[in-house]
């Protein structure tokens, strides 16, 4: 793992060769559960990209802050610019996962000419009209014990926080962050071809048809029997994505 300074430091990992692909993460992710752990990293460099996955601030190895203010995703769209400048590489394609779904997003509408394609998994229609429950789900991750945690998904993510080892605190402000909603405007000014890909059974992400509906020239596909936690390394979500990036 690689340091750089964005303002704050922020770890990278670069894999393989051709053209770039970032890989964003999600909520109480990081680079290698997300990306390496689940056969991604692999994946896409025998597909022949040059693979570059980020740990978000107060994720992985990168600066932890606990500020809630520090976390809004336009910022951390900006950290991911920052890499690819870093890596003086002027355009890649851009691939997120729930939380990074939502900062590849902005970094795709803020910096268009910085993204060659862009696929946005894990959060669907739940991008444009918010996900909501982020207090309950920061209170049980800064909760005594995972038994302390009251309610199905602030334990699932405080158990699945426990497991990436992650800093519950610099967590907890992240969820408490002020998460603009991304407006149907904004994303039909988008001009890359994006592919949008979520389970079917992800409360979480929300409708997958209505947010290709806005976004004009997308894709989407819907992963039969997956929900938010497993749809992550899913073959088919693999196999579409890897399409899409040499269409």
């Amino acid at each position: 793992t690689t340091l750089f300074r964005s303002g704050v430091e922020i770890a990278f990992e670069v894999a393989g060769a051709g053209l770039p692909i970032l890989l964003i993460h999600g909520f109480a992710s990081n680079g290698r559960v997300n990306w390496r752990d689940t056969g991604w990293e692999k994946t896409l460099v025998e597909a022949g990209r040059q693979v570059i996955t980020i740990d978000n601030r107060g994720h992985g190895e990168s600066q932890k802050l606990y500020d809630p203010a520090d976390y809004s995703a336009p910022g951390m769209a900006e950290d991911a610019r920052r890499l690819l400048d870093h890596l003086h590489i002027s355009q890649a394609a851009v691939m997120g996962y729930s939380m990074g779904a939502r900062i590849a997003a902005f970094l795709t509408l803020n910096h268009p000419s910085r993204v060659e394609r862009a696929i946005f998994a894990g959060l669907a229609s739940r991008m444009v009209t918010g996900v909501g429950g982020g207090e309950l789900i920061a209170q049980g991750l800064e909760a005594p014990s995972l038994a302390a945690v009251q309610g199905a998904t602030p334990r699932a993510f405080r158990l699945f926080a426990e497991q990436t080892r992650s800093d519950l605190r610099s967590l907890a402000a992240c969820m408490r962050s002020a998460r603009p909603k991304i407006s149907i405007e904004d994303l039909s000014t988008i001009t890359v071809p994006v592919l949008v890909v979520a389970g079917e059974n992800d409360d979480v992400a929300g409708s997958v048809d209505e947010l290709v509906a806005v976004i004009p020239g997308a894709r989407g596909v819907v992963l039969a029997g997956r929900n938010h936690m497993n749809a992550v390394g899913d073959k088919t979500y693999k196999a579409a994505a890897v399409e899409f990036l040499l269409s």
